[in-house]
């Protein structure tokens, strides 16, 4: 247990270490349930976090695991105990109705783990990452699907978009104990989202970030002469300080997302991302890119 981790760190530490201990004890999550006496769906909503686990559960646990030893044993109980504190006066936004009806339970999980990252490492591909996102660029982007996508409905749109600007205001809000890397391709900077204006305005947001010290930005430009392999975008958060159990990685396409906790996983998306950030253009010249981008915006628009 790290002093002054959170609830969410704590209750994380906690699954994770359920699910090694039952999977080390080769044990399946139906087996569990008939030895605690418990439903099938309590075993999974511990492992998945939906909810935190008592301390006398925890202890029947660990004893049918066979984990013993004393140190494992106290920290794992401390953080249970963080864990099942409550340390706001009211859910969290994320958290009410509204938002809970028309976000996936994995964009909600991404949501809380956000708030309580160090770090964010995001490469992008196709568009600019939700938390970045000015109002008009998310509402363009999400309002596209209101006649393609089945379920993408105006109340479905416009809860996203508040999702978006709530996002991005924790993140504002953070500046200082958070930082945002982002690796993105050359395509998603020509890309005017919403029109010349509107695209321009996002531009301006993400130099005012990167002035802010929150975001750090690298481009790969279209005469990168470096193999890349053929990955989809992705977001990578380091939650609590330990950064070899910390990070986490968000994944989203066309039909769905998901959250990975899998530490080989995420490992190797770490390892794909350093050697994006490392090909990829420097800073300065991205920025230099990016403001010839507005001035070519700008000069449309007038």
């Amino acid at each position: 247990m790290a002093e002054g981790d959170s609830p969410t760190v704590a209750r994380r530490r906690v699954r994770l270490a359920i699910r090694e201990a039952r999977e080390a004890a080769e044990l399946l999550q139906s087996q569990v349930a008939e030895e605690m006496e418990w439903s099938l769906s309590k075993v999974i909503r511990i492992e998945n976090g939906d909810v935190s686990i008592s301390i006398n559960d925890l202890r029947g646990l660990l004893g049918l695991f066979g984990v013993r030893d004393k140190e494992t044993v106290n920290a794992l109980l401390a953080d249970a105990r963080i864990a099942r504190t409550r340390n706001r006066p009211q859910p969290s936004w994320w958290q009410e109705p509204r938002f809970r009806d028309q976000m996936s339970d994995s964009l909600r999980v991404y949501i809380e783990y956000e708030c309580e990252a160090s770090e964010i490492r995001s490469f992008a591909i196709y568009y600019l990452p939700g938390v970045l996102q000015t109002p008009e660029y998310g509402a363009a982007l999400t309002g596209m699907w209101l006649d393609e996508e089945p379920g993408f409905t105006q109340e479905k749109i416009d809860t996203l978009i508040e999702a978006r600007r709530l996002r991005h205001e924790a993140l504002i809000a953070r500046a200082g104990s958070v930082r945002v890397y982002l690796v993105l391709d050359e395509s998603v900077l020509h890309r005017p989202i919403g029109g010349p204006g509107i695209f321009a305005g996002q531009l301006r947001l993400l130099l005012d970030l990167s002035a802010r010290g929150i975001l750090k930005i690298r481009m790969l430009p279209y005469d990168l002469n470096v193999a890349i392999a053929n990955n989809g975008s992705f977001d990578l958060m380091l939650v609590g300080a330990d950064r070899e159990a910390g990070e986490v990685l968000y994944r989203e396409n066309g039909t769905g997302d998901e959250m990975i906790e899998d530490r080989r996983t995420t490992r190797r998306h770490r390892a794909r991302f350093e050697q994006l950030w490392q090909a990829a253009s420097t800073e300065s010249d991205t920025i230099k890119f990016i403001k010839q981008r507005i001035a070519a915006l700008e000069a449309r628009v007038a």
